[in-house]
């Protein structure tokens, strides 16, 4: 069953980020398929261009992708990105969030991200679930349901 508003937001405790030491902040969970390509850029750098708008709203944002984290280390710095990407390469992170998922490309179906944003509230529950994002003004729609 995919995770609704007022879920309890599943921990994640790896050694870039754990969740439960940001109590007390909003988090915008992203959730991307693959650093450094034309989408995941694009939605990376809208979060980039408005984190000191989240900031002001106390939401930390935090990227989320199968990718190890040479890719993404690789990635934040091209791109100046001021926020924690999070390696999910075995994506048991994804799983727990519902995001790892059968796609389809040119006929050919494999595993991967579906690109989704969870906002969790102060308290470590689900706030607001974005499913099924396009890239292109995802960050302002998410600053309107934290405004």
């Amino acid at each position: 069953m995919a995770l609704q508003a007022g879920d309890k937001a599943p921990d994640i405790k790896v050694p870039e980020f754990k969740l439960a030491d940001q109590r007390g902040k909003r988090v915008v969970l992203f959730f991307y398929p693959k650093s450094d390509t034309p989408g995941c850029t694009k939605e990376a750098c809208e979060f980039r261009d408005a984190s000191k708008t989240f900031a002001k709203r106390d939401a930390v944002i935090v990227g989320i992708s199968p990718d190890k984290a040479a890719a993404q280390e690789k990635f934040a710095t091209k791109y100046s990105l001021p926020f924690t990407l999070v390696p999910d390469p075995d994506h048991t992170i994804a799983e727990a969030y519902g995001v790892w998922k059968e796609k389809s490309m040119y006929g050919r179906k494999y595993m991967g991200i579906e690109r989704s944003t969870f906002v969790v509230d102060e308290k470590g529950k689900i706030a607001h679930v974005f499913t099924k994002v396009k890239p292109e003004g995802h960050a302002a729609q998410v600053l309107e349901v934290l405004a």
